[in-house]
């Protein structure tokens, strides 16, 4: 009982009773109470507001701080910004993106994102009216001009785009009667024209008009059906001027293939007669050259007999003859001849057989 009293009076220190440690624990505390206030005083004098990708960012300062005052004509781009609150400091933003202004009486066929108003109302040249369906299609270019010149929200649309663009659409598709309105590239070159004047005035505020698109156009029912009456007795015309110049166009095409077919044929017959004529030429050409080449062989042939003769004549001819003869009578067995008188033959006697032939007339061998 006594060493367990003892026990008792005397217990083990804690280790969180050391108070080293708890001193330590207290100071990051502390710290942590300090930069929990620090940031909120920071964040009670600064925000961070995003731009979008497809967004400019226009800064306008109320407070200076050291900063420029107004508006700050740099835009801001995507991404998040420091800024004052209590609209010290306030971030604008505006489209980057092409916009759409629709003139339309049809908003189911508009595009979602667009602003609409009414369809153009255009009195035609011809004293007609008709509702035009047109898409105007814009960007904004240069932020600051477009923020100072038509302040915030949609004011460039409000004060920029859509007071003139009624007027503009008016004066340039207006002069288009009621038929032109059919013709699509005369409709083109004025909504062409429309897009021009509107971005010589817009343009100096940062402004660009891209396209002026006429989408559709509506007469009342009355002139409608008289313009489509009108336009097929315009076509049946044409058709028939078509089928008329079609008919001339092939009469052409024919006689100018009976034309061909006859020079074809004058030309075939002056070929034919040019063969012809070169063949009697060729004919006549070989017959002259084979009648000189059988003149000229006739001539050798003379020649060589007279040669021959020549050579017959000649000294020792008398020899040849005795002995062609000589080999007469080498082929003979037998032969009776007479032997005197003054016609005999003797065999030995070789001059009186030579006279005997005429060879010989009395000459000496």
């Amino acid at each position: 009982m006594t060493d367990a009293m003892t026990d008792n009076d005397h217990p083990a220190s804690e280790p969180d009773s050391d108070p080293s440690k708890r001193g330590s624990c207290l100071k990051k505390l502390f710290y942590f109470l300090i930069f929990i206030g620090i940031a909120g005083l920071v964040s009670s004098f600064f925000m961070l507001e995003y731009v979008r990708p497809n967004e400019f960012g226009i800064m306008e300062k109320k407070i200076g701080f050291g900063f420029k005052l107004g508006i700050q004509e740099k835009p801001y781009s995507a991404g998040y910004h420091i800024v004052l609150p209590y609209s010290f400091w306030v971030l604008h933003r505006l489209p980057k993106d092409i916009q759409v202004l629709e003139l339309t009486n049809h908003p189911q066929q508009a595009a979602k994102s667009a602003h609409m108003i009414g369809a153009a109302h255009i009195r035609t040249n011809d004293g007609f009216y008709v509702d035009v369906d047109i898409s105007i299609l814009y960007q904004i270019k240069d932020p600051y001009k477009v923020f100072v010149t038509f302040g915030a929200e949609k004011g460039y649309e409000k004060d920029g785009i859509i007071p003139d663009t009624a007027d503009i659409l008016r004066d340039t598709l207006g002069v288009l009667t009621t038929e032109e309105f059919f013709n699509s590239p005369l409709r083109v070159q004025k909504a062409e024209e429309a897009k021009n004047i509107l971005n010589a005035q817009l343009s100096i505020h940062g402004i660009e008009v891209k396209h002026v698109l006429v989408r559709y156009f509506n007469y009342s029912e009355e002139i409608q059906k008289n313009i489509e009456e009108k336009k097929l007795k315009d076509q049946l015309v044409f058709k028939n001027q078509a089928e008329a110049k079609s008919a001339t166009e092939e009469a052409t095409v024919k006689k100018i293939t009976e034309e061909g077919k006859a020079a074809v044929s004058v030309e075939f017959e002056k070929g034919k007669a040019y063969v012809t004529l070169k063949t009697a030429e060729r004919n006549q050409y070989a017959r002259k050259k084979k009648a000189e080449a059988d003149l000229l062989i006739q001539l050798a042939e003379a020649e060589k007999v007279r040669l021959k003769n020549q050579a017959l004549e000649g000294i020792g001819a008398t020899r040849m003859v005795g002995l062609k003869m000589a080999e007469v009578y080498k082929g003979l067995d037998v032969i009776i001849l007479p032997s005197d008188g003054p016609n005999g033959v003797n065999p030995l006697d070789l001059d009186n057989t030579l006279r005997l032939f005429d060879v010989q007339k009395g000459g000496t061998p």
